[in-house]
């Protein structure tokens, strides 16, 4: 249930508003306060090249985006790239040599990828243009480990970048530094300590500039790109980044981007939470244990509840499909987004972050904030109580539920349906 409080006070009334919600905060163990103005990561690094200011709020408001983990490993239907660190060589060289024949994903289609994406709420993409395996989802000079050399022949990443202009969804590139095709083929070590330095993208200056060639083609031949995520040592790509694109948002290596994890309390700022729906960030055909509907609403409002953005993960498998299965959890939580996202989308951390079972945000814009009580059942038809010591109530307060007219209950001539406050 998300309900929406507009808090206007009187002016006698804000100072006690204010320091009850503040006593609340206390009280929960939370402190979750957001100073305003929060200065851009440009502003933190003394004035170097960062992120601007206010591309960091517009990407706050967007709450919701769509993760895209593909590559040349959805033929076999294993974890995505970290296998080759523990492989026997002729096993390496299998995959680097006889899966890219192999690859042709005939029932891919961007625009159904970004049409998914608008039904179920999502307002941006992101897309794996290369990862540790080293195999681009993109055209390169620099390889002819990528997707364009293979019976499918085509630039994906052009595609969904395409076809998320065309759906009018901002969109991203996830790149990775480290490469272990290329460290296979130039006698590197595959593996991912940083005591040895042959084959880490911080330490081996050939690696380096090759990771940046494929980085400018990515930023010179694509259009302007919302986003880039690092998933390695983002130096020197980040700077090469802002240079070439100065409004680009560098999330992971220059924001928070927790994994598979929420922070204990609110981040100030923008930043973004990344989670798979399963266990596996790749195509699982077999095995796979998905979260329910309610674990991924619940997840997205901790989320929204504590400043970032939920960047949600889909593994297409081997012909280009997002499995039925996470189709189907998409679309619950859309359906929840469909009532509930005016309280999900546009919004800040409250001065309490959570009481009990219920989560708030506020807006940002206006003097409104939203509670969702994700605790027990609510039966159809019936009332259902709550306390809330987060907000105080004057007589200017109003209280609704989210989506709901509070003037009819189906099949109930003049019930009272009505949101009321006390």
């Amino acid at each position: 249930m998300g309900a929406e409080i507009n808090y206007q006070t009187d002016a006698a009334d804000a100072d006690a508003a204010n320091a009850n919600a503040a006593d609340a905060a206390g009280a929960a163990g939370v402190d979750a306060t957001i100073g305003e103005g929060e200065i851009s990561t440009k502003e933190r690094s003394g004035g170097k090249a960062g992120n601007r200011a206010a591309r960091e709020e517009w990407f706050w408001d967007l709450g919701l985006g769509m993760f895209i983990h593909w590559s040349l490993d959805s033929i076999a239907g294993c974890m995505i790239s970290h296998w080759m660190c523990a492989a026997d060589r002729p096993v390496v060289e299998r995959f680097v040599g006889e899966f890219p024949p192999l690859f042709n994903p005939r029932m891919f289609c961007a625009d159904d990828y970004a049409l998914l994406a608008r039904q179920c709420g999502m307002k941006y993409m992101v897309f794996t243009a290369k990862h540790h395996n080293g195999f681009c989802m993109f055209d390169t000079a620099t390889t002819d480990f990528s997707s364009v050399n293979t019976p499918f022949g085509r630039d994906a990443a052009r595609e969904l970048k395409e076809a998320s202009a065309r759906a009018g969804l901002p969109f991203g590139l996830y790149f990775s530094p480290w490469d272990w095709h290329w460290c296979f083929k130039n006698g590197r070590p595959l593996q991912m300590a940083e005591s040895v330095r042959s084959g880490h993208p911080k330490h081996d200056r050939p690696l380096q500039e090759y990771n940046s060639a494929q980085m400018r083609e990515l930023l010179a031949n694509y259009g302007p790109l919302d986003f880039v995520f690092f998933d390695g040592p983002p130096d020197p790509y980040k700077s090469m980044a802002w240079e070439l694109q100065p409004d680009i948002l560098v999330t992971r290596g220059e924001m928070e981007t927790p994994e598979q994890r929420l922070p204990e309390n609110a981040i100030p700022g923008a930043w973004e939470a990344n989670f798979t729906m399963g266990k596996s960030w790749s195509y699982r055909p077999c095995g796979e244990t998905y979260k329910k509907g309610i674990d991924l609403i619940r997840m997205l409002v901790e989320t929204r509840a504590k400043g970032g953005n939920l960047l949600l993960n889909v593994s297409p498998d081997h012909m280009g499909r997002i499995p039925f299965e996470q189709e189907r959890l998409l679309q619950e939580l859309g359906l929840f987004l469909f009532f509930n996202g005016e309280g999900i989308y546009g919004v800040r951390p409250w001065r309490v972050c959570r009481e009990g079972s219920v989560w708030y945000t506020k807006a940002k814009d206006s003097d409104t904030v939203y509670a969702f009580d994700l605790g027990g059942p609510w039966h159809y038809g019936e009332r259902k109580s709550l306390m809330l010591r987060g907000v105080r109530a004057t007589k200017n307060t109003r209280v609704e539920i989210l989506g709901q007219s509070g003037e009819v209950l189906e099949h109930a001539a003049f019930h009272d349906t009505a949101a009321t406050w006390k």
